[in-house]
């Protein structure tokens, strides 16, 4: 059946079928204008585990998501489609996560990163996560090469890296906007290089991303806050506590995203890490921070972008980790947060 007939024979108020795609729209992959890739991978995270099982469980979440768009009219028609999970990329997490959380806790007990064994752990990491970052590359490219529009869906947020490097090959200059509560500029994280505390660091040694542009910033050290003052504008922060100052003596965030898309130019890449939310929007991400946006706020920022003519020319969201014993809130919140993104962002794109 032809994409034509199947949205003309198919019910949006109805409820999602499981065996159709994701949002449970009815076409298949090749007919979706967007695409999402699910990075099942978590090697470096410090804290908390699970986000590998993020992109599955957002799959599974977004059968429940109503597919009327507020901003995008007859969103659902485009399509989104999520590309296979990849049982390799999840298979080596598993086995590489077991090998990092043995090293990171040999170095909170005072062992020398120096250490032969420990060496060699680091260095096959390093390998791996090279590997990885080739494999996001080469996946992002496969689907821009089909004149689609991508997104990505982690797994740890050192997963887009690869990603970012596929749209330098396409674009001459980007922005990359962040929505966090890290600000993830440490060099080489515990001994990884290719840390999810990293990713930013990592990020700017791509020529291509222009400026770096942070909100909602509120766990760093002082080494990431010197980067920042360093940086000659190249990065711009905008921290929750003074988002949240100017707000209690009489600013709006109306205001401040404007301030915010002032310092945007044309094209962006929107780095979405759930814990940019306040954390009972997700409670079980590996490094919840008191603090953080409700997901209004978010898309209202999101909309301002989209209005003000620039472009999300791709975009990841990241660390979003499944409760215990099938509780679904996290992938729930991360669901509607995605169709809601994934259509504003190719709207931008004229998809």
């Amino acid at each position: 059946m032809a994409k034509e007939e199947k949205i003309k024979n198919f019910d949006a108020n109805g409820i999602g079928q499981l065996n159709d795609g994701m949002f449970g729209l009815p076409f298949t992959l090749e007919e979706c204008e967007t695409v999402l890739i699910p990075v099942p991978w978590e090697v470096t995270v410090s804290y908390g585990g699970g986000t590998a099982e993020g992109p599955q469980a957002i799959l599974e979440a977004s059968y429940q998501v109503d597919l009327y768009d507020p901003i995008v009219k007859d969103a659902w028609h485009k399509g989104i489609g999520m590309d296979e999970i990849s049982v390799e990329v999840k298979e080596k997490s598993l086995a590489l996560r077991e090998k990092a959380e043995k090293y990171i806790n040999a170095l909170a007990e005072g062992a020398d990163e120096n250490n032969e064994e420990l060496k060699k752990v680091s260095t096959q990491i390093k390998q791996e996560c090279l590997w990885l970052n080739n494999w996001v590359k080469n996946r992002v490219l496969h689907f821009l090469n089909k004149n689609k529009y991508v997104g990505l869906i982690g797994g740890d947020h050192s997963t887009p890296l690869g990603m970012m490097e596929a749209l330098a090959t396409k674009f001459d200059n980007f922005c990359v906007l962040q929505i966090d509560a890290h600000a993830d500029l440490r060099n080489a994280y515990e001994g990884f290089e290719f840390s999810h505390a990293s990713i930013m660091y990592n990020a700017l040694k791509i020529k291509q991303v222009e400026k770096l542009v942070q909100v909602g910033i509120r766990d760093y050290c002082e080494e990431e806050l010197n980067l920042i003052n360093n940086s000659n504008g190249r990065i711009k922060t905008f921290f929750d506590r003074d988002i949240k100052y100017a707000q209690y003596n009489g600013d709006s965030w109306n205001r401040i995203c404007d301030r915010i898309v002032k310092e945007l130019p044309q094209n962006i890449y929107l780095s979405f890490d759930i814990d940019g939310l306040d954390p009972k929007l997700c409670p079980h991400t590996g490094t919840p921070v008191a603090g953080g946006f409700e997901t209004e706020q978010i898309l209202f920022l999101l909309e301002k972008v989209v209005k003000s003519g620039r472009k999300i020319i791709a975009f990841d969201i990241n660390e979003v980790t499944p409760g215990p014993e099938g509780d679904e809130w996290d992938a729930n919140v991360a669901a509607r947060l995605l169709y809601r993104i994934a259509n504003m962002a190719a709207m931008s794109n004229g998809k």
